[in-house]
């Protein structure tokens, strides 16, 4: 078995800490569905995940068994929503909800390559956050790093995200 490759990333965690109050209007070129998947099946999350991930690097969930797997994303505080065009899956985005921190992170969240650069992005956004503000947080959280669209993080900061931390991280390649 050959060594994995290791990028060097840095990683920026933002933060919002106001509802926001603008609104995105929804892009009228695709016919959209937006649809909460309650107990998504392990092989359609996976792949949801190498799609919208593996040009990312993403790798957490990665090499997780079925049993690993499904131990975290069925968790109750756990909320999957894929969003679909012109009935193709085109994105997800997974928040984890921490009640006790009054926290939402927006976890996961991207659109599949073909669909990326088609007007979606500030709409998919957008509907991530309003989600996110759903449980009632004090704060919702998002990072992003060097490795993901090199237009993430002035879309964050557009959207009403603060930076309120930078670090560095090595992260194994998906080759």
């Amino acid at each position: 078995m050959t060594k994995p490759r290791i990028l060097k990333t840095r990683v920026t965690h933002l933060e919002m800490t106001e509802r926001p109050t603008q609104s995105v209007p929804t892009p009228v070129s695709f016919k959209l569905a937006l649809m909460r998947a309650t107990k998504i099946s392990l092989p359609f999350y996976r792949f949801l995940y190498e799609q919208v991930g593996k040009p990312h690097h993403w790798s957490v969930h990665r090499r997780l068994n079925d049993e690993e797997l499904a131990a975290i994303i069925h968790r109750n505080n756990v909320d999957i929503h894929v969003l679909y065009a012109d009935g193709s899956p085109a994105g997800f985005f997974e928040l984890v909800i921490d009640e006790e921190q009054a926290v939402t992170e927006i976890l996961y969240f991207g659109l599949v390559p073909e669909f990326q650069g088609r007007g979606l992005a500030r709409f998919f956004l957008n509907e991530a956050i309003l989600t996110a503000w759903m449980s009632s947080p004090q704060k919702v959280i998002i990072e992003t790093n060097t490795l993901d669209s090199p237009r993430a993080l002035q879309m964050y900061q557009r959207m009403g995200f603060k930076p309120v931390s930078f670090a560095e991280a090595e992260i194994e390649a998906w080759d």
